[in-house]
């Protein structure tokens, strides 16, 4: 029995871009994750603020930071795929 790749895989020309856009948007997200743990950490009582239909800054917040990491996974995707079709189109 073989174990291969069912399709052949060639080199990625669009890589190097792939992984600077991922870590733009990891350090993006690192700063904004960031500024939810030194409010937690040096202004607690800030978390506790009433913002929106009677939520506290810590759950809004909270629900940010995953609405963001939802939102960049699809951006990422979206600018992999078009830099993928546009360098690896010749292959």
């Amino acid at each position: 029995m073989l174990h291969e790749p069912s399709v052949e895989i060639g080199t990625d020309k669009a890589a190097p871009k792939k992984a600077k856009l991922g870590v733009i948007m990891f350090v993006i997200y690192t700063v904004v994750y960031a500024g939810f743990v030194l409010i937690g950490l040096t202004k607690p009582e800030l978390m506790g603020l009433e913002l929106i239909g009677g939520q506290n800054i810590a759950i809004i917040y909270g629900f940010g930071l995953i609405v963001l990491a939802v939102v960049m996974g699809f951006i990422y995707n979206y600018f992999c795929t078009k830099m993928e079709d546009k360098l690896n189109k010749n292959q």
